[in-house]
């Protein structure tokens, strides 16, 4: 345990199944209780629904209810029928209130996968991968009005590969998780309530042009355009575009070197190949 007091009553807060069940075990090993774990049905109207369908459900510890809020509005109402004493989000779409942030006795703490205050916004490994960047991290911050703004916990650095993915990197995000959140928990027992940000940035969606492949530019530089898009949500309609003799397609995943059977794509510099693409 973090300290002698009695255990804490937890929240989570997440779209990922992944996220909720590692958590869960997190706050048991630190001695604390996790209560509810708390995801959206949705992005916003016309979004596909999030990933937290029922086989996922049925594999989450019995003891944890599950809650789908309609809207964020919701957020403060479900929160105070568990009198949490914290909550710990990550990977969450909406933009918590204040309400909601004030309903826990030791706040919301967010884990947010950059080095903060850099990348701040939804799609941090996304603008990493584009931005060529050798590494991520994996920050925790206490919340506040604004997206992922308030005062610094704790934070690590994480090696980001030419050739990382979303899976290869869930496993380096959970071992240090493992490793962070202990520090989170004993920060806030001894009242700490973490160092304020300085400076910082933050990214959105990618802009219009980014959207689409231009050849014109280096193998290398649409090589990363692809890979970033591939760090993004897998929603109908994102991209990135390339058309080709009349045809648009998606393109999901490329290679700087060359794939028996894949398609070649001359670029600025020389050769890139599609390795898997889709109709768009």
């Amino acid at each position: 345990m973090t300290s002698a007091t009695a255990p804490w009553r937890v929240a989570i807060i997440s779209v990922l199944p992944v996220v909720v069940q590692s958590y869960a075990e997190l706050i048991r090993v630190a001695g604390h209780e996790p209560v509810v774990a708390i995801t959206p049905r949705r992005r916003a109207a016309g979004f596909p629904a999030m990933p937290f369908a029922a086989e996922h459900v049925a594999d989450d510890p019995e003891e944890l209810d599950i809650l789908f809020p309609a809207t964020r509005h919701a957020l403060a109402r479900m929160l105070r029928a568990y009198e949490p004493d914290l909550a710990l989000c990550t990977g969450f779409p909406w933009l918590i209130p204040a309400e909601a942030i004030d309903v826990p006795r030791l706040g919301i703490v967010n884990g947010h996968p950059s080095l903060l205050p850099r990348y701040r916004g939804p799609f941090p490994i996304a603008w990493a991968v584009r931005n060529g960047e050798p590494q991520i991290g994996l920050s925790y911050h206490l919340m506040d009005a604004a997206f992922d703004t308030g005062n610094l916990l704790t934070q690590a650095p994480i090696p980001l590969a030419d050739d990382d993915t979303e899976q290869t990197l869930t496993p380096r995000l959970a071992a240090a998780a493992a490793d962070l959140l202990p520090r989170v928990f004993d920060r806030l027992a001894r009242g700490d309530r973490g160092d304020p940000q300085e400076g910082g940035e933050y990214q959105g969606m990618f802009e219009g042009a980014y959207w689409t492949i231009d050849t014109t530019r280096p193998a290398a530089d649409v090589h990363r355009q692809v890979r970033a898009w591939g760090f993004m949500p897998p929603i109908e309609g994102f991209g990135p575009f390339l058309e080709r003799g009349g045809i648009r397609v998606k393109v999901k995943r490329t290679s700087l070197t060359e794939v028996p059977g894949a398609d070649r794509l001359e670029c600025g510099d020389g050769p890139l190949w599609i390795v898997e693409s889709v109709p768009a």
